[in-house]
């Protein structure tokens, strides 16, 4: 914690803090000090129990993810209030433990929006890489119906769904392109120079063409 608290920047601070995460660590430091600690699982356990942002993102990068029981990792998403602890948890954890089939069908139904937005995190993974029983028309009826007025990180979920199923399953092509239309959601996202917007139709218009130009 004193050598987290030694990296802590004041400017880093005020950049997280704009996007809603309350540490001041650079990440590549962070990565560094996780690759000298190397996997500790229960030092990971001890640093998540600190709430402190910094100490559980390197929490998340010394764990070992099959570790975890499937009421733990409930139990941290449900804590990790933060967009980045959030998204590294959900990314660099959940994905890799045996039971994220299971919590991602009971996050996808959770009332929390950002327990939810987890739960459709898993299935966007699905939909990429192993879409093999998923109903991918209900997941767009589902995402017609509900994206357009769900709270920020859920709707930035949904949306990724979307445009996961346009670009992957061109039967599929059609209707989330005109589905991304009509919402109109992300449309005016600030987008940096040499990016792809996260506005799905052209999101699905780039990666749809950089696959053809391979």
């Amino acid at each position: 914690m004193a050598e987290l608290a030694a990296l802590e920047d004041p400017k880093t601070r005020r950049v997280n803090e704009k996007h809603g995460d309350d540490h001041g660590v650079n990440l590549s430091k962070l990565r560094a000090l996780a690759k000298r600690l190397k996997t500790q699982q229960e030092l990971a356990g001890r640093l998540w129990e600190t709430e402190d942002t910094a100490a559980r993102l390197l929490a998340i990068l010394i764990c070992r993810p099959k570790a975890f029981e499937r009421d733990e990792l409930d139990a941290m998403v449900r804590e990790a209030r933060g967009p980045k602890v959030h998204d590294w948890l959900v990314n660099y954890v959940v994905k890799k433990n045996p039971h994220a089939e299971e919590l991602r069908l009971a996050w996808s139904a959770d009332p929390d929006p950002v327990v939810a937005g987890a739960g459709w995190a898993l299935t966007t993974e699905r939909v990429a890489k192993k879409p093999e029983g998923l109903d991918l028309a209900g997941l767009l009826d589902v995402i017609e119906a509900e994206m357009k007025d769900a709270p920020d990180r859920l709707q930035w979920a949904m949306n990724h769904c979307l445009a996961q199923i346009g670009i992957e399953h061109a039967d599929h092509r059609t209707r989330a392109l005109d589905i991304g239309e009509r919402l109109e959601v992300l449309k005016d996202y600030p987008t940096p120079r040499g990016c792809t917007s996260p506005f799905a139709p052209i999101w699905i218009t780039e990666m749809v063409r950089r696959q053809h130009d391979k």
